[in-house]
């Protein structure tokens, strides 16, 4: 996506062409000064070689995951989340994509979640985008509804109290806590209500207008919010979802939430324009969800319409098993990507350096990379990891003095 631009001279500095994070050959004088051993490697590495999705060709493959800040009231922008996606931008990643944002009220996690419920909720969201597109990123919204998760407290207060439940006086909603069945998460979160028909459809017709709002606010991207044992993910699972209606008992029942969702939204948005699912391969709880109802999942996907799935795991049952180390949800990007034709996927966790990075995008077991905690670390990881690989890519105009330096001189 190339970045907005600007007619008058005396706005020159914003002019950002390229985009940072864009891989461009260094001159000979650069590579006298310093900021370059040579030539960029021939071929270039994947993962700085442009993806196109739809109507987009996102300039690298290094994108920022969704993260829940917890830092809005009743749903709406504030300074620091324009200050906070804009860092990205402006230091090169290719796509941002703006953390899980509440389709409902109750459908936030916490009462400092993002919303999108209401048509005020889009200029505040537009505000964020343009400042995003100034530095030629791709800009993603994640709408999500926390499901028997939700009215909980922010992560900030963890650890302050001996329960994840918000209060009334914090703005908690636990008489509006619903999910498939009545099954709680556990015994530190609220006790969800099963869901009516009429609330299903009511829910449907939520992400369907939250994906209007978000292309009125001017996002290039939405993902729907599938994982992490919230909502939507809550069905496909029959750890959590033990209806005996048409959205519950079969793989074909559980899943049908998340398909008539995907349809909806797909529907509604521009044609040229992507839509994602992240979804939890697997619970990693014996009898719950796993990597071969993710790969049956995507390929109906695939038929709705939807474009790349983003592979994250677990978050829906506190019995679960996770093997933690570097990448180690990579292996499940892999196998949607190897057995269902046209469905590009995204690989997370704990991927943490640049080679690793190249590595899983070289050796195609992803199309892109999400990453997260690096991200907080260090918000100029697209480019750190360039100068890592050795690849010359553009700096932000006014941060041009920082660049980093192969060797020094004074050239």
């Amino acid at each position: 996506m190339s970045p907005a631009t600007t007619k008058d001279p005396r706005d020159f500095y914003q002019d950002q062409n390229p985009a940072p994070g864009t891989a461009i050959e260094p001159s000979e004088l650069e590579i006298q000064q310093g900021f370059a051993n040579g030539k960029n490697p021939d071929p270039l590495p994947k993962l700085f070689q442009p993806l196109k999705i739809r109507g987009y060709n996102i300039k690298n493959r290094i994108w920022v995951s969704p993260m829940c800040m917890y830092s809005a009231q009743d749903g709406f922008v504030s300074d620091f989340h324009l200050s906070h996606y804009s860092q990205f931008a402006m230091r090169g990643a290719g796509l941002i994509m703006v953390e899980a944002t509440g389709v409902l009220p109750e459908g936030r996690i916490s009462p400092n979640c993002l919303g999108i419920w209401k048509d005020e909720h889009i200029e505040g969201l537009r505000r964020t985008v343009s400042h995003m597109h100034k530095y030629g990123a791709v800009a993603g919204i994640q709408l999500g509804h926390s499901g028997r998760k939700g009215s909980t407290i922010p992560l900030q207060l963890y650890g302050t109290r001996d329960t994840f439940k918000s209060t009334l006086e914090e703005g908690a909603w636990p008489d509006k806590v619903y999910g498939p069945s009545a099954i709680p998460y556990d015994e530190n979160h609220y006790v969800p209500k099963e869901m009516t028909a009429e609330q299903i459809k009511l829910v449907q017709q939520a992400f369907i207008d939250g994906a209007v709002r978000a292309d009125k606010a001017g996002f290039d991207v939405i993902e729907l919010h599938s994982a992490h044992g919230y909502l939507l993910f809550e069905f496909l699972s029959p750890l959590s979802n033990k209806r005996t209606d048409d959205y519950g008992g079969s793989f074909e029942n559980r899943v049908r939430m998340l398909i008539e969702v995907a349809r909806g939204v797909r529907k509604v948005l521009p044609e040229h324009k992507p839509l994602f699912v992240r979804v939890s391969s697997t619970d990693w709880v014996e009898g719950g969800w796993t990597a071969e109802d993710t790969v049956a999942l995507a390929k109906l996907l695939t038929n709705e319409g939807v474009d790349l799935l983003d592979c994250s795991t677990a978050g829906n049952d506190p019995r679960q098993n996770i093997p933690l180390a570097p990448g180690y949800q990579v292996q499940f990007a892999t196998k949607v990507k190897d057995e269902v034709p046209g469905m590009l996927t995204g690989a997370v966790g704990l991927i943490n350096n640049g080679k690793m990075a190249k590595d899983i995008i070289e050796s195609d077991k992803a199309d892109a990379i999400f990453v997260a905690r690096e991200f907080l670390r260090n918000p100029s990881f697209v480019l750190s990891t360039a100068h890592e690989l050795g690849i010359n890519i553009k700096w932000p105009n006014q941060y041009e003095r920082g660049r980093l330096k192969t060797k020094y001189s004074f050239v």
